[in-house]
């Protein structure tokens, strides 16, 4: 193919933004999915684990293991719900609030960097071509088969 398709853009952008977050957390003894765990969980009042999969939009096999790995690290602790005793709170240790503040940093540094080489216009487009394939996928309108819309 001549012409790079979307989805190749998507996917090798994705798969190169992975790869430097994963770097970065490699230092801290860390990956970029408990990255996004620290970030995903109130530093305050936790989170409940049946919340925290569909915020991340996790598997519940790779979302155990992060929270296994989480757990063995020392970043975060399991509470009963209060509300309902058959459910988890989630709730970061201070090593946790620590790491996730590290986190937050390196996301926010990413950002900062991107909008240094990237107009705000180009920006703004970007997200707007974002929220529309989100937006067709939702909906179902790739691969529907009605052609009427």
């Amino acid at each position: 193919m001549k012409e790079k398709t979307i989805d190749y853009i998507l996917r090798a952008t994705w798969q190169a933004v992975s790869r430097m977050y994963n770097e970065e957390a490699s230092k801290y003894g860390a990956s970029m999915s408990i990255g996004f765990a620290l970030l995903s969980i109130d530093k305050e009042n936790g989170i409940s684990s049946t919340a925290l999969g569909p915020q991340m939009g996790m598997e519940p096999t790779s979302l155990t293991r992060t929270l296994k790995s989480m757990e063995e690290k020392g970043l975060i602790v399991r509470k009963k719900n209060p509300v309902d005793g058959r459910g988890v709170i989630i709730h970061l240790t201070k090593l946790g609030k620590e790491k996730r503040e590290l986190s937050r940093d390196t996301v926010l540094k990413f950002n900062e960097v991107i909008k240094q080489h990237v107009s705000a216009e180009k920006m703004q487009h970007f997200i707007e071509v974002a929220d529309v394939i989100n937006d067709l996928i939702a909906e179902k309108k790739i691969f529907n088969n009605d052609l009427t819309d």
